[in-house]
């Protein structure tokens, strides 16, 4: 039997908060974090985005730090919360409030791509808990605004997707001004060797939290591949994206240009689109979101700077204009549907020249992608779909069994056995 959020020892303030957001039970992370974090220890969770990490360590943070009672001094914090991106500091504080509603602590998110001064203030009134992006944290820090000495509580989050984006230099100088007696909470999806090495570091005799196998992807997710001609995704994207059950697509590709082109061609057909990267303004990325949570735009196309920044529920659909080169990023890409408990489908155009990709993909995740059949604008030579309501199919791009690996652009088997068949073209 599942457990509740009572069940966890959680006082009575953070029980009405959760009531109130309408969350019983905890998720597999937050049922095993929160009792040791409540205890103090330290923490290292391997957990993918969505599977509810924020409640993890935000919940046990709030009621330790209401229960301290302590005052906060002028440009102090007591607990400091790392993130990558602008999008997830904002997020997680979000967060922090609605769960902290009924407490009397303070929480301040700071980032860069806005004016400094708000951010100072209300540094300067001394708060609580401090939720910051590495590169304005350390800013702030050098101009004399910041101090660590009260420091209780220090959370990494995304570690590795602070070492892709080059944050791993920061870091280290934002530890080495923190205080070593202090609780530190560390979370990554993957582990890397730097990250592990970093995460020896900084660590005191944690308790090790895995939710899932290290770089799957989430079960409630259906990945799908579409064999296609680089010329022709803009074609395919827009005949796919004339089936309503596409209700909220987010579309990435690897360049910001690519997404300001695709969102571009989509806004001319009658698809409703924007783009959403990295070259934007703060206030110009917030309104993309804002307009996409809404309903206002239905198709967002990103850059992979919004892999792990966007936690919109309801995405039904990701699609993968462009094979990322990373294969790690397609875990967390993907991960932006099938959120809250829902199903989600992913679906990834693959031309010629990313076959590397998609190899490395399913090498890494360990699941070959359903190839859909039977649209005018696949690649020439593929095998054609078999009748509707055949099913989907039993094998991975190449006709193998899903437990093999895939073999790059050998020629795919065309037998006629039941366990050949392919899935034809979708309702998507």
């Amino acid at each position: 039997m599942t457990l509740l959020f009572s069940e966890l020892g959680l006082t009575e303030p953070l029980q009405r908060a959760l009531q109130a957001e309408k969350y019983e039970r905890p998720t597999p992370i937050q049922a095993q974090a929160i009792p040791h974090l409540l205890a103090g220890k330290d923490l290292l969770g391997i957990a993918q985005t969505g599977t509810g990490k924020t409640a993890a360590f935000a919940l046990p943070i709030l009621q330790r730090l209401s229960e301290a009672r302590v005052q906060p001094q002028r440009g102090t914090m007591r607990a400091l919360i790392l993130t990558p991106t602008r999008e997830l500091a904002i997020q997680i504080g979000d967060s922090f409030r609605a769960y902290g509603r009924n407490l009397p602590l303070r929480t301040t998110v700071v980032f860069g791509g806005v004016g400094q001064q708000p951010q100072v203030d209300a540094l300067n009134r001394g708060i609580d808990i401090l939720v910051a992006t590495p590169g304005r944290l350390l800013d702030l820090t050098e101009q004399g605004y910041v101090k660590y000495d009260r420091l209780q509580v220090f959370v990494l989050d995304e570690a590795d997707r602070m070492l892709d984006m080059g944050f791993i230099h920061d870091i280290k100088k934002i530890i080495a001004r923190i205080p070593a007696v202090r609780q530190t909470l560390f979370f990554s999806a993957t582990m890397p060797p730097t990250i592990e090495r970093l995460a020896g570091s900084i660590l005191k005799h944690p308790v090790r939290i895995e939710v899932t196998p290290q770089a799957t992807t989430v079960e409630r997710i259906e990945q799908r591949v579409m064999f296609v001609d680089a010329g022709n995704k803009r074609a395919l994207l827009a005949e796919i994206l004339q089936d309503s059950a596409i209700a909220r697509a987010l579309i990435f590709t690897r360049t910001k240009h690519g997404a300001n082109r695709v969102a571009e061609q989509l806004d001319r057909g009658g698809i409703r689109a924007e783009a959403f990267h990295s070259n934007k303004s703060q206030s110009a990325r917030q309104r993309a979101l804002a307009n996409f949570r809404d309903g206002r735009v239905r198709v967002l196309v990103a850059t992979d700077i919004a892999a792990r920044g966007i936690d919109i529920d309801g995405i039904t659909h990701v699609i993968n204009y462009e094979m990322p080169n990373v294969p790690e990023s397609y875990v967390h890409r993907i991960g932006r549907t099938a959120r809250a408990g829902a199903q989600g489908i992913a679906i990834a155009f693959c031309d010629p020249s990313e076959r590397p990709f998609l190899r490395d993909i399913e090498k890494l995740t360990r699941q070959p992608l359903t190839v859909i059949e039977g649209h005018r604008f696949h690649r020439t030579g593929q095998q054609a779909a078999p009748a509707e309501g055949q099913g989907r199919s039993e094998r991975g791009h190449s006709g193998r069994p899903q437990n093999q690996p895939h073999r790059g652009n050998r020629k795919r088997s065309r037998g006629h056995g039941r366990n050949d068949r392919r899935e034809a073209a979708p309702a998507f």
